[in-house]
């Protein structure tokens, strides 16, 4: 049997927003042009509007766009991943909003987790660049232990938009010369 995924596109202030649901979760959330799009569906797309969870996350995008603050918990989420990139993409919706945390701050708390005495930052960072639920799941507010603005799949532009619009206090945050992010 062949998994059908539902999608519409969304125009926000950041331009078209891709929205996948699989008719009873969303499954993903991408910017247009952002690295790894769409790259957990692996079966077919079929354009459509009229499905709850659809309007359910355009309504949340509405709000959080109009500055609002709506809870992750408002949507049901099922983003694809193993359970590494799930136990982070967990911590992601716990960071509050206006705030940010380090990569080596989700490597503690995922070593805590899993009872080992240290995690890789770099395989979070993996982990936070392949969420595949954009901006609901907030990999944006991820940032090097030096307050370097680095590693978003949307581009370094979009998430220092993402940011200001959260009103994150940015006097601590730069954009290093050698970002990796795209």
């Amino acid at each position: 049997m062949t998994d059908l995924f539902y999608k519409t596109d969304y125009i926000s202030p950041l331009g078209k927003i891709t929205i996948v649901s699989d008719a009873e979760s969303i499954a993903g959330v991408w910017l247009e042009g952002q690295k790894y799009f769409c790259n957990t569906i692996d079966e077919s797309m079929m354009e459509y509007k009229d499905i709850d969870i659809l309007k359910s996350a355009e309504k949340w995008l509405d709000r959080y766009f109009a500055g609002g603050k709506p809870e992750i918990a408002e949507l049901s989420l099922n983003p694809s991943g193993n359970e590494f990139r799930q136990s982070v993409w967990k911590i992601l919706c716990e960071i509050p909003y206006g705030e940010v945390i380090t990569y080596g701050d989700i490597a503690k708390k995922i070593a805590k987790l899993h009872g080992k005495e240290r995690m890789s930052a770099q395989a979070v960072g993996g982990a936070v660049g392949h969420n595949p639920i954009s901006i609901i799941i907030p990999c944006h507010r991820v940032v090097g232990s030096n307050g370097s603005l680095t590693g978003y799949a949307g581009g370094i532009e979009t998430k220092i938009k993402l940011l200001e619009h959260e009103k994150v206090d940015m006097s601590h945050l730069f954009v290093p010369q050698h970002s990796t992010a795209q």
